[in-house]
Order: C-alpha cells, then structure tokens, then sequence
C-alpha cells in the first residue's frame, strides 16, 4: 500500500472516531451543549486525534498546500507519533480499568485509544524519512503535552473539571497532580528519545 493510500485510511478511521465521541459527548452529556463542547475539546485523546487525522488529511493535499508543507517538516511526524503512542499507552496501562464502555461507545473507544496510535505508529515505521528527527527537537516537542497540563489545571481550578483522575487537583491535591505531571513529561521525554534512537538506528541500517 502506498503512502497515500494508507494516509487515507488513517483519516477516515480518525476522523468517524472523533465525530462519533462528539456524538457520544453530546447525546449522554450531563452539562449544556456548550460546556459539553469544551470537556470534549479538553481530553488530550481528543486534541491528539485531531492533530492525526489532520496530519492524515494534509497528505491528501497537494504539493503546494500549506498544511501539507507544516506536516512534511523535519521532525514533525515524530513528534504526531509520539504524542499518540502516549494517548495509547496511557489508556492502556492506566484507564482502561477505570471503565467498561458498550456497544457504539466500546467502538468509539477502541478506535480513539488503540486503532489510531497503531495505525499512526506503523504509518511512522514504514514511511516517516529516518533521517529527520534529531535530538534537538525534543523540547520542542515537548510544547504541546506541557501547554496542555496547564490548560487543563487552569481550567479545572475556575470550571471544577478535569478529564483524568491524575490531573484532578479537588480530589489528589496540587503535589499529587504536580507529581503525576513530572511523570508524564517524564514519559514524553523517554519515548521522544526512544523515538530518536529508533530513527537514527533505522537510518542506519538503510545505508549498509
């Protein structure tokens, strides 16, 4: 399969996901449409999956788009993988006990926390340029998950809302969440330098 072709079937499936969790959201919403709209909007799960199935949707683009030109940077598909192997991870090591979703929801589910990371993962094997991610552009990568945690606790201290247990400062407390958060940059940072090695190793070995 080639690369376009894959990259399509990354955004379908990424897309009905996110537009089936919207439904979900709305349809067993326990606040206005609104505020509903902002908690689903508040899930890193959410906001990562967008960011893939954009990445997945800009490849369909032409040469000359603008998306597509951000995407293809140095670095850039590393950091997309990255950030989606950590929804995936961290839903399966840590969430999902938390719930046993049914039916459409179980779907929906499964697609957002397992189907995307792996579709984006072997996406990254098997046509991510090697030679592109570089050491350097791990803090960079590390923006977005940061900004993120302290979107969230800024939120969460006006709304009283907060998407995961281990960011919920009202019932762990600031030094609990503080400590939960150094974990997870902590985790970024580990599988961003795996991510690297892996790279340099793979471009290595297509060069011998």
């Amino acid at each position: 399969m080639n690369r376009t072709n894959f990259a399509a079937i990354g955004a379908i499936i990424a897309w009905f996901a996110l537009l089936g969790q919207y439904y979900l959201s709305i349809e067993n919403r326990i606040a206005s449409v609104a505020e509903a709209t902002v908690r689903y909007f508040s899930y890193f799960t959410i906001l990562t999956n967008i960011i893939v199935a954009v990445f997945f949707t800009a490849h369909l683009l032409g040469s000359n788009s603008s998306l597509k030109k951000f995407f293809q940077k140095p670095g850039t598909a590393t950091a997309v993988t990255l950030y989606i192997t950590i929804v995936g991870l961290v839903y399966q090591f840590v969430l999902r006990q938390t719930w046993n979703p049914q039916g459409f929801q179980r779907l929906i589910d499964e697609l957002l926390h397992s189907v995307v990371p792996a579709v984006a993962i072997i996406y990254w094997f098997l046509y991510e340029d090697k030679t592109k991610p570089q050491w350097k552009q791990v803090p960079a990568w590390l923006i977005y998950p940061a900004l993120y945690l302290v979107f969230i606790l800024i939120r969460g201290a006006f709304s009283g809302f907060y998407p995961y247990f281990f960011v919920d400062v009202a019932n762990a407390g600031y030094s609990k969440v503080m400590f939960n958060s150094c974990l997870l940059l902590l985790a970024f940072s580990c599988f961003a330098a795996l991510f690297v090695v892996l790279a340099k190793w793979m471009a290595r070995s297509y060069t011998q």
